[in-house]
């Protein structure tokens, strides 16, 4: 495959065009750190809901669902669909609260919970470990997949993929704060879909291939279609969907999928006007998400098994490229080698565009903890404006460097997916709980980060040593998960909680509820300090919200799956259960929009 005169054009065009963007968005950026990271908090709720749906695209999603469909079939997808689970919790419960705390950070929440200095210490140490160290993880692996992508469709070596890429994502990043990055990732989720849907088309319809009607009958797919896992295989069930549903949704946490919310996510939520439109941009996000992208990515995966039954086949197809990094992830650049010339440059643009916008997001949240939450707060607190502006500058760059280096090392998208799982695996129940339960305090939090590190530790680097059997993937959560919970719970009430000054100055700011803080309402109200101020709870219409928005989101993307099938009965049903589900969530949604005294 060899790019031609009108593909260069295509690509360098796109390049130039992200870059003035950037010098569009400079203008305002550089103004202080709420424009730097936050816009303003004056972004529109479709440019932000826009912006997280790009982000979550990367050109290693595609590789990712692209890996889970050879070895366990669209079932497999289960592993990351479970999400929604969390995202619609965030969306109708949680998107609110962030928006209410005026917060430049989600790390700030930290001081703004807790006390002492404790608070001061997770607050710093989050910063590094989730800013810089996690942060670097998450966008090694991102960068994995463009190294791959590079050495099919540019026949470039790994460095010069990573140079040239992150050399211009960092320029704009950089100059132009979130404001230039809001902007390109609009443009670039274009690009995106128009080069992801348009790949589907043509590689479903390849010769190798047939066209979809052949593709859902070759034997070698038709077992993988089922949108269940086969309930024959208990151990198959348990991993791709007991576990998603029942565990891992609330209790893992993930990049993009935080339970309650948090990372880039909160980022955007904090930039909205309102929050009414943090709201809609996190319900447009995971609407878009799972049930508007996944399907060209499974058919490109499903006509990959077609075209390269085995790992080794993709090897013999690509001789000149280091055999190490194909593995099943690399069959999705494998199959775009076959697009057109013209259209091939299109797509190639398009994968660029998926991982500019995501690394460039990536690098503005992390150097925002780097700035706001270590500079600022422990290393020069009279800082200016100016002075932490070009922290995140220098800060930005630093990150794409380590990037850059960490990227190197790795050689499976999969198996980054699958340390990230087990590393917040058990972390998710308290970001969900210490919104709503006063007792849960800083110690709380240090011991669930402490305890999840070294259980996901142990079973990476040290029990394959250990002679003993190695636990299954869903094994690993639990335990994990178990470990986890049981220790921070335990730690909660062996230590002192948050003091009664924090508890009421942070209900009042953001007027959580509950029966959770009947205990601080109670006292102050003893005290003769009135802090509730809400006319009744409405966290259970959010949770009926959370639900319906599920079952909206869930029959769409099965819709989509049947109509592609040709299963006319089960694609009407999911169509006609979409419909009913989206017009009872917003009409219950519109009922809580009247009732409430903050949006």
């Amino acid at each position: 495959m060899i790019l031609g005169t009108l593909d260069w054009i295509i690509i360098i065009s796109f390049f130039i065009l992200s870059l003035l963007i950037g010098l569009y968005a400079a203008r305002s950026a550089g103004n202080s750190v709420a424009d730097y990271f936050l816009s303003g908090r004056n972004m529109s709720w479709w440019l932000l809901g826009v912006s997280m749906v790009a982000t979550t695209f990367s050109c290693d999603t595609p590789n990712l669902v692209t890996d889970i469909v050879r070895q366990n079939g669209v079932s497999g997808n289960w592993v990351w669909w479970a999400f929604l689970l969390t995202g619609m919790l965030t969306v109708f419960v949680y998107a609110k609260l962030w928006r209410r705390s005026e917060v430049t950070t989600d790390l700030e929440f930290y001081e703004m919970r807790y006390n002492g200095k404790m608070a001061a210490f997770l607050r710093g140490f989050r910063a590094l470990y989730l800013g810089v160290v996690f942060n670097v993880m998450v966008m090694a692996s991102v960068s994995l997949a463009v190294i791959k992508i590079g050495a099919v469709m540019l026949h470039w070596e790994a460095w010069q993929t990573l140079l040239v890429l992150l050399s211009i994502t960092g320029v704009y990043s950089t100059i132009g704060g979130l404001k230039g990055i809001l902007l390109t990732d609009f443009f670039q989720f274009i690009i995106s879909m128009i080069g992801t849907i348009g790949a589907a088309i043509i590689l479903v319809n390849l010769p190798e291939v047939g066209n979809l009607e052949m593709l859902m009958q070759n034997e070698l797919v038709a077992s993988k279609l089922s949108i269940l896992p086969d309930f024959n295989n208990t151990d198959m069930v348990i991993t791709l969907l007991v576990l998603p549903i029942a565990v891992q949704w609330w209790s893992v946490w993930y990049p993009g999928a935080e339970p309650g919310g948090g990372g880039y996510i909160a980022q955007r939520m904090l930039s909205a006007k309102n929050e009414k439109g943090a709201v809609k941009a996190t319900l447009f996000f995971n609407a878009a998400h799972y049930a508007l992208r996944p399907w060209p990515w499974i058919l490109v995966a499903l006509a990959s098994l077609v075209v390269f039954p085995t790992v080794e086949s993709m090897r013999v197809a690509f001789p000149t490229i280091n055999p190490d990094i194909i593995h099943n992830d690399f069959a999705y650049p494998a199959m775009l080698s076959f697009l057109p010339t013209g259209f091939l440059g299109l797509v190639v643009a398009s994968l660029i565009a998926a991982f500019m916008s995501t690394i460039s997001t990536q690098i503005n949240w992390g150097s925002s903890y780097v700035v706001n939450d270590f500079y600022k707060r422990f290393m020069n607190p009279g800082a200016t404006e100016k002075q932490m502006v070009r922290v995140g500058q220098i800060s930005t760059v630093c990150l794409l460097v380590a990037t850059g280096l960490f990227a190197l090392l790795l050689s499976n998208a999969l198996q980054a997916f699958d340390i990230l799982l087990q590393v917040g695996a058990g972390t998710g129940l308290i970001f969900i709980l210490r919104w709503f339960w006063w007792r849960i305090n800083a110690y709380s939090e240090l011991a669930a980060m402490i305890i999840s590190f070294v259980v996901a530790l142990y079973f990476e680097f040290i029990h394959p040593y250990t002679g003993m059997a190695l636990p299954g993937t869903g094994e690993k959560m639990l335990l994990g998960v178990g470990l986890t919970t049981v220790g921070w719970v335990v730690v909660t009430f062996l230590t002192p909680p948050t003091d009664k000054a924090t508890l009421r100055s942070f209900y009042k700011r953001v007027y959580p509820g509950g029966p959770g803080w009947k205990k601080v309402v109670e006292d102050a109200e003893k005290d003769g300090e009135i802090i509730e101020k809400q006319k009744g709870w409405d966290v259970p219409q959010g949770i009926l919200c959370m639900m319906l928005g599920v079952v909206a989101v869930y029959s769409a993307l099965f819709a989509f799956g049947q109509w592609l099938y040709d299963n006319m009965v089960l694609a009407s049903v999911f169509t006609v259960t979409g419909i009913v589900s989206s017009y009872l969530l917003f009409k219950v949604w519109g009922q809580m929009n009247r009732e409430s005294d903050f949006i």
